[in-house]
């Protein structure tokens, strides 16, 4: 018969707050005790008053075994815990003019039961009477400020979400502005079979052929004016040659140009240093022949 009862009750016990520890801090105004569960505490709270002692019922909460201790405090003088079938009672001995308070943490893990100064005479015989006519009674717990917490946090959020958006705005905006001011110099060519379209005839310069030697130094046909120039750039820009009327329409002709100056680039690009000042000061040389017509 026991083992049938101990099996009807499991289900029941499992969806039970365990109480864990509790703490009693004696104050010169109050006595407040902490208890503390290992889930969150939805249980009833009831209570019931009388001259010289208040009986707290826990409902759906246990306890391991008994706890009692005793107290030389002018709000309370012994409390007493003890595990009963479904519930945990609380008893304590006060004096008559003391009176309960019980509030829950806001994540429910907590509870605490303070013991104070009745407010007044006619509130606590209120209580009194309400208590003696219904046995036992529902004790209301205090409502937490979780929503007015939550309020600031999602104005704190949406103030920061607007920064970051005109931070964002910003910098797009910059970058943007980055991109149509160097657009001038560097454009996109054509397909490399089709023909380069004729360059009008301004102070805009447009790349027509561009193909990359390796990972830092490319070559560049560039078109200024009636002009186009083959520059070698990477570490060091240089010319290279300049066009007029025979320059390169396809990236067949540029091609074939680069290779007829295979060797000449590989010399500039694989010699020592001083092979390299030789070639760098020839173009040097080239390049200041050149007349930039506007």
């Amino acid at each position: 018969m026991i083992k049938l009862l101990f099996i009807f009750l499991l289900p029941f016990s499992l969806y039970a707050s365990k109480i864990l520890s509790y703490n009693i801090y004696d104050r010169t105004d109050r006595v407040d005790v902490m208890i503390t569960f290992d889930t969150p505490y939805e249980g009833v709270i009831k209570q019931s008053l009388s001259d010289s002692t208040i009986l707290i019922k826990l409902e759906d909460a246990s306890i391991e075994s008994s706890k009692i201790k005793k107290l030389s405090s002018k709000y309370i003088q012994s409390i007493s815990i003890t595990p009963m079938s479904g519930y945990t009672q609380i008893t304590a001995n006060v004096p008559p003019s003391v009176a309960l308070q019980a509030s829950k943490t806001s994540d429910s893990y907590g509870l605490r039961l303070r013991f104070t100064t009745a407010v007044t005479e006619t509130e606590s015989s209120k209580k009194t009477q309400e208590a003696d006519s219904s046995g036992l009674s529902s004790l209301p717990t205090k409502k937490s400020d979780d929503i007015a917490q939550s309020y600031y946090i999602v104005i704190a959020i949406l103030v920061i979400g607007i920064v970051i958006l005109f931070y964002i705005k910003k910098r797009v905006s910059t970058t943007q502005n980055i991109q149509k001011k160097s657009s001038w110099l560097f454009q996109e060519n054509s397909p490399s079979q089709q023909k380069a379209p004729q360059p009008t005839f301004s102070n805009d310069v447009s790349i027509r052929f561009q193909k990359s030697l390796d990972a830092q130094n490319s070559v560049v046909m560039l078109d200024f004016g009636e002009q186009s120039y083959l520059v070698l750039m990477g570490k060091n820009n240089i010319l290279l040659d300049r066009f007029t009327h025979n320059r390169p329409s396809t990236q067949d002709d540029f091609e074939s140009i680069l290779q007829s100056r295979h060797q000449e680039l590989d010399n500039f690009l694989n010699n020592s240093d001083e092979d390299s000042k030789e070639y760098f000061q020839a173009y040097k040389e080239k390049a200041a022949s050149v007349r930039y017509e506007v």
